[in-house]
């Protein structure tokens, strides 16, 4: 494992990628950047996800901000599975639930 500080740096090897929600709300606390710099500087773009030459898999647990974390051609892009994550991703809580609710 080897950390790195740098997006680009983090994307040369990887098979795939995981974006999270940028919590807006949690903005005003003056840790980020402006949402603008934090979006130039982090954000899954189509140019970051193909620099390697090889296609990296885009997963986001949802809900996106898209335009901050993950731009909106990258998010509907072949190499997202966003869309099944979300869906599988509530299957399982509704599962959960339900084992949780049985064995009550």
């Amino acid at each position: 494992m080897r950390i790195v500080y740098d997006l680009e740096a983090a994307l040369e090897d990887a098979d795939a990628v995981i974006a999270l929600r940028l919590q807006r709300e949690r903005q005003s606390s003056g840790l980020l950047p402006s949402l603008r710099e934090y979006s130039r500087l982090f954000a899954l773009t189509m140019d970051r996800i193909h620099r390697n030459g090889q296609p990296i898999l885009v997963m986001h647990p949802g809900p996106l901000n898209e335009g901050v974390e993950i731009m909106p051609d990258v998010a509907t892009s072949a190499q997202s599975v966003i869309e099944e994550q979300v869906t599988n991703g509530v299957a399982v809580r509704m599962a959960l639930l339900y084992k949780l609710a049985l064995t009550r």
